[in-house]
């Protein structure tokens, strides 16, 4: 005869972590519907209140409308420049060829940044020798402000799109170097020296290792890369560019349109989150460690 053995504690602490387990997944699962509609309704929120308070105040009367036009003319304006609505003369239709153009500067001076800023960042944060050679330059041009750097550039390269996206790799390339030194400075030498005795070579070990680590610190500095981007892309088209959407607002501060200024801003914003939210599924497509993270 057999006889059944009492189940041990730590079968049985297994057991109830397990059952516990069963009874989270189980609630995020009733919750998550739930879950995924305060998610997408929240980041909303901001925008609503102020959508709500401009238009109180454009109703109301209390702000004059050549100071800041109603949500009603600032909706019609921008119908009219991104589809060719009537009504809006040479603004009308123009929004996919400055788009292009503005979209196309950004791109092309982050892609540099990041370019150059990564592998370097990675360098000095595990070589103390290049670190050493690099970081006072680094440290001392970051202070240089960028409206400096505008008309040295015009000089060089001549009004076009080589300046912006000069002025653009310049600006985005600090944070992503910085933040991407740090993350590597503060990736544990053990998981490196546990690679080597593995077998693992040293280019092998910054792929599947180092950058993995730094990945946090990376992608903080990329994002905050492309932020400055768009925010430089200004700087770059004040160089008398024909198309851009930094072009239209200046244009349209010669001739008074406050309405086609908002809208301007405005799209630049949106454009700009898109952008952010693509780079964040970029990550998480292209880096297991990534998707990690960005959780």
């Amino acid at each position: 005869m057999f006889r059944l053995r009492r189940p041990s504690a730590k079968f049985a602490q297994v057991a109830q972590v397990a059952k516990g387990r069963t009874i989270i997944a189980n609630g995020r699962g009733r919750r998550g519907m739930a879950g995924e509609g305060r998610d997408i309704l929240l980041p909303l929120l901001i925008p609503a209140l102020c959508l709500t308070a401009w238009y109180v105040v454009s109703e109301t009367g209390l702000v004059p409308v050549y100071l800041m036009p109603h949500p009603e003319t600032i909706l019609h304006a921008g119908a009219g420049y991104i589809f060719g609505m009537p009504g809006e003369g040479a603004y009308a239709g123009r929004f996919l060829n400055n788009f292009a153009a503005s979209l196309t500067r950004v791109l092309l001076g982050f892609a540099l940044a990041t370019a150059l800023g990564v592998p370097l960042g990675l360098l000095s944060g595990r070589i103390t020798l290049v670190n050493r050679l690099v970081s006072a330059t680094v440290n001392g041009l970051r202070a240089v402000p960028g409206i400096c750097w505008l008309p040295l550039a015009m000089i060089w390269f001549g009004i076009g799109i080589k300046t912006t996206v000069f002025l653009v790799a310049m600006a985005a390339f600090f944070p992503i170097y910085l933040n991407t030194l740090t993350g590597a400075r503060l990736a544990p030498p053990i998981y490196m020296q546990a690679g080597a005795m593995l077998g693992v070579s040293r280019l092998r070990g910054v792929f599947a290792i180092l950058i993995p680590l730094a990945m946090p610190n990376i992608i903080a500095g990329l994002r905050l890369g492309l932020g400055i981007s768009w925010a430089y892309l200004v700087l770059g088209e004040l160089t008398g560019v024909p198309d851009g959407l930094r072009a239209v607002i200046m244009d349209a501060r010669m001739l008074g349109r406050i309405d086609i200024i908002v809208v301007g801003i405005l799209l630049i914003a949106v454009i700009g989150r898109i952008c952010d939210r693509l780079l964040f599924l970029a990550m998480r497509l292209c880096f297991k460690s990534a998707g990690r993270q960005l959780r």
